[in-house]
């Protein structure tokens, strides 16, 4: 006797389906089990956990030849995603429950030794495989039913333990369907921890960091410590414009897969990761024997702060340059390649050289001309050149850092005029598919960043005096039509420009 249900496992971001049959033989007195379908030590270890939690839960096992069949077979399933419907496929095929309804669910689900069902990750993905195939409904742990519940097109029903899966299927009582709540709700009005009105002074940093958010340019923040650099990018996504519905899916997506999306359906405010310098390879771009996403996909839609950016390995931020060009990372294995989204703003952070005080006023810097060079040579050219906007961040003064009564401009006002730049720039390069300024490709640069006769001589001056490359030179150009979009204007005027042009601090080193 065969019972056939369906599940799904994961490979990379990509969800699959996976058709799970179980045939029962009586071949003896003893008990087999055999596990088929290219699985791997967790798969095979769910044998175990079936055995245990079905016996814990009163439901018997024939002394007969149990094999399980996870189809495709070509493809390899990795994970506890099969522990519920493999018990399920078991209870059918003895006769034990009835399997009239096994065509409409996708089920999945671990279960622990006394019966009850755990969370795995990547439902939100496997929610939309449902959808795209049409399988009205998904049986899956309570833990994943709210970020599963927001996508359209699957009923989905939570589940607590094996006992209760196995009456509902069978008489269809003991479950209701979770009611999500709309992600236009939740997002309306997100709450932050921090808002731009709590920095002290730095007005100077603050209005660079409106027009990187304006125009999703990349920041490097230069200066001495203290001064406020993780301060300043920590608030960045307070500014940025809310998530819609498509980037919360995508992004919330990754974080299912990697198991950190919680029970409070999709995310609803932008990411913020702040990986430590000691961050591996795998940490950052992804991968692994379990492949998961790293800490740039982490960031997809978000902000990727990098503080002591000389300090992480050279190797390490060479890992960037790809999906800051493409907004993807392409990870190889023996088995294959995945690719994860990582399109991000990114934020870095470093001293001025290695005691941290070149140029501070009243601190004496100790470092050697030789020692400076050897610092800033830590991080690679091509990478400087990715930074649209290279910023000084001096010491706050004492008399700002003292005033009790300051008033600084919150979060939400700046926002919206970022959101109406952006609006700007959506309209421009709708026909593209460009979605800011930072995307804007050479060929597109000389029809949407032309500039006038006293533009090109102030350029001309600029590139003589910091020995520009020219891709300085079209990130400037980039930078200077966000200045520009922020003031409404159509022609990026010389004051854009020289603003631009002074985001370059270091190229002034």
């Amino acid at each position: 006797m065969v019972a056939k249900l369906i599940s799904g496992c994961i490979d990379g971001l990509d969800p699959h389906r996976v058709d799970v049959e179980v045939a029962i033989r009586n071949t003896g007195v003893e008990l087999k089990w055999f596990t088929v379908g290219l699985p791997d030590a967790a798969v095979k270890e769910s044998q175990r956990r079936v055995r245990v939690a079905m016996d814990n839960c009163g439901y018997w096992l024939p002394s007969r030849t149990i094999t399980v069949n996870l189809g495709p077979g070509n493809l390899k399933k990795e994970g506890p995603y099969f522990d519920l419907p493999i018990a399920l496929g078991i209870l059918a095929a003895t006769g034990q429950i009835e399997r009239a309804r096994f065509e409409q669910f996708l089920i999945l689900g671990e279960l622990s030794l006394e019966g009850k069902v755990r969370p795995v990750a990547g439902t939100l993905a496997l929610a939309i495989l449902a959808r795209k195939l049409k399988i009205p409904n998904l049986l899956i742990p309570r833990e994943n039913a709210a970020e599963a519940a927001m996508m359209d097109g699957a009923a989905v029903f939570p589940v607590d333990s094996l006992i209760q899966a196995a009456e509902f299927l069978s008489k269809g009582e003991g479950i209701k369907k979770f009611e999500a709540i709309s992600y236009s709700g939740q997002n309306s009005n997100p709450t932050y921890a921090v808002d731009f009105s709590e920095v002290k002074g730095q007005f100077h940093a603050k209005r660079a960091l409106e027009v990187a958010a304006a125009g999703g340019h990349n920041v490097l923040m230069i200066g001495p410590p203290g001064a406020g650099k993780t301060l300043l990018a920590q608030r960045v996504p307070t500014i940025l414009p809310l998530l819609t519905f498509d980037e919360a899916v995508e992004t919330s997506k990754v974080y299912s897969v990697a198991g950190l999306l919680g029970n409070n359906g999709l995310l609803h405010t932008r990411p913020f990761r702040a990986p430590h310098h000691t961050i591996s390879y795998a940490g950052l771009a992804g991968g692994g024997g379990n492949p998961r996403p790293g800490e740039i996909s982490l960031a997809h839609h978000g902000v990727l702060f990098l503080d002591e950016l000389p300090e992480f390995g050279k190797s390490i931020l060479e890992i960037l340059r790809q999906p800051l060009e493409n907004g993807s990372i392409r990870i190889s294995r023996a088995s294959g390649s995945l690719e994860y989204p990582s399109r991000f703003m990114l934020i870095a952070a470093m001293n001025p050289c290695p005691c941290g005080y070149y140029g501070v006023p009243d601190r004496t810097c100790k470092c050697t001309s030789q020692q400076l060079q050897r610092y800033l040579a830590r991080v690679s050219g091509p990478l400087l050149d990715r930074f649209d906007i290279q910023l000084d961040i001096p010491a706050v003064k004492s008399q700002e850092l003292l005033n009790e009564n300051f008033e600084s401009e919150p979060s939400h006002p700046i926002r919206d005029r970022i959101c109406s730049a952006r609006k700007i720039q959506l309209d421009r390069y709708r026909k593209f598919r460009l979605f800011s300024n930072s995307q804007l490709p050479a060929k597109l640069i000389k029809q949407y960043c032309g500039l006038s006769e006293p533009c090109l001589q102030l350029m001309e001056k600029a590139i003589r005096k910091f020995h520009l490359s020219a891709r300085a030179y079209h990130r400037i150009l980039k930078v200077a039509r966000t200045i520009a979009d922020l003031e409404s204007v159509s022609d990026i005027q010389p004051h854009h420009l020289a603003e631009a042009i002074q985001y370059r601090s270091i190229d002034q080193y």
